[in-house]
């Protein structure tokens, strides 16, 4: 549960509750953890690399952290990838 969700009152706060919506960030961090490897062009890196770079400023922590990890790996693909591709 997020702090900009209300907390449950009365009997339906001692209730587990599954559907608790998640934020954007924990969403892409859930998702990201999956990602291991993917062949791409580097250019295909670089675009991805510029295009997640505004969400290291996003309001929400979990963004900004799945952005960063992402960011980070994606630029260490582009300076380890061979001359050429």
């Amino acid at each position: 549960m997020t702090s900009t969700q209300p907390l449950p009152r009365g009997i339906s706060a001692l209730i587990p509750n599954a559907h608790a919506q998640a934020t954007p960030g924990e969403l892409a961090a859930a998702q990201l953890l999956h990602l291991r490897s993917a062949t791409v062009p580097v250019p295909v890196l670089a675009a991805a690399a510029a295009l997640i770079a505004p969400q290291l400023e996003d309001p929400d922590p979990a963004t900004r952290e799945a952005a960063d990890a992402v960011r980070t790996h994606l630029l260490a693909a582009i300076e380890d990838a061979p001359p050429g591709r």
